[in-house]
């Protein structure tokens, strides 16, 4: 089955990498805990995919940053960008 690609809610879009993290792992106990009912576990699993995706979106952002930090010939740290000027 196919997951929906929808836009976050503000938010989870609004959270930082890490307070997601955080909130995924926090669903992921309570849902492996089983101590919830079922509707509840339910909109925790949807948050939880809302969060992953996020995270996932998180971590593409950050490695696009660093794939674009390059040294240059002389041994400097720089940016693609700054070294086409």
């Amino acid at each position: 089955m196919a997951e929906k690609k929808t836009a976050a809610p503000p938010d989870v879009a609004s959270l930082s990498f890490e307070d997601a993290l955080r909130e995924l792992e926090s669903i992921v106990q309570q849902l492996e805990r089983g101590q919830v009912k079922l509707d509840e576990a339910i909109a925790s699993y949807e948050r939880g995919a809302l969060l992953k995706r996020h995270c996932e979106a998180k971590l593409a952002e950050a490695k696009a940053k660093v794939d674009k930090i390059v040294l240059n010939a002389g041994g400097a740290v720089g940016s693609e960008s700054s070294n086409l000027a």
